[in-house]
């Protein structure tokens, strides 16, 4: 008997009994056959996201330092964040436009120090250019070329990240990011969305993210089968409901489906 890489969400393997019994690798291996499309979240699913923010912000305020020096008299970047963080709470109708978000608070920097708006414009160029250049998992490319072809891959995220700058629009059919769509995971609406203009049922797809909320929960309260992908091996939170699945990396995903 032989355990594969799949985990449930509490760290056991499940048993793939080639002898001819039919544990629970083999049977959610049945149960994948009528999956037509995978969805796939991107931030901290494909890559790193909390180095490439820090990398970004600190080369908005290398360009602010340079062009508007005036504007960071009286912020730091830790202040900016402050700024941003408070355009959330004063604007919650915008709280799922990070878009939005950082650029309202680069106007008040802008007015605060007399600069002119157009500062705001230039100053979320630059950081976004920076925000787009990440860092793929090693494990992202080869399962991309390996579903492509046999599944439909759908993107769904929280984020502002392009996927034409950072090279992976070419891999996927749609994608639907939460300023688009107007809400946030795990809101089920934003999966109901992608979901209708992929013309696909909840049962057609599969949703893979880190998040245990947003991506997990979220994708269960739309009606479809949530895979934890757990890099880390972090803990399942324990007052929610466990996945069915969990997987340490996108390579256990393509043996799973493949």
């Amino acid at each position: 008997m032989r355990t594969s890489g799949l985990l449930d969400a509490h760290g056991q393997g499940f048993d793939d009994d080639r002898s001819g019994g039919r544990t629970g690798f083999a049977r959610l291996h049945d149960a994948m056959r009528a999956v037509h499309a995978v969805i796939f979240d991107l931030d901290n699913t494909l890559w790193d996201v909390g180095p490439v923010i820090i990398r970004a912000e600190h080369a908005m305020i290398a360009f602010l330092a340079d062009r508007y020096p005036r504007a960071l008299e009286r912020h730091t970047l830790e202040t900016m964040r402050d700024m941003r963080a408070r355009m959330a709470v004063e604007h919650p109708a915008m709280r799922h436009d990070f878009t939005w978000l950082r650029m309202q608070a680069l106007r008040v920097h802008a007015r605060e120090a007399g600069c002119p708006e157009t500062m705001a414009g230039e100053a979320f160029e630059v950081f976004y250019r920076a925000r787009n250049e990440v860092v793929l998992y090693d494990d992202v490319l080869p399962t991309l070329a390996r579903l492509r072809g046999r599944f439909r891959l759908l993107a769904i995220s929280n984020g502002n990240a392009s996927l034409a700058d950072i090279g992976l629009a070419q891999y996927f059919d749609l994608s639907l990011a939460a300023r688009e769509a107007g809400m946030l995971k795990p809101d089920p609406r934003i999966f109901a969305m992608l979901l209708e203009r992929a013309r696909l049922g909840p049962g057609d797809v599969l949703h893979v993210g880190d998040d245990a909320v947003a991506d997990v929960q979220g994708a269960r309260q739309a009606g479809i089968e949530p895979v934890w992908l757990n890099r880390g091996g972090e803990p399942w939170p324990g007052c929610l409901q466990p996945p069915s699945v969990t997987i340490r990396s996108l390579h256990e995903l393509a043996n799973l489906l493949c």
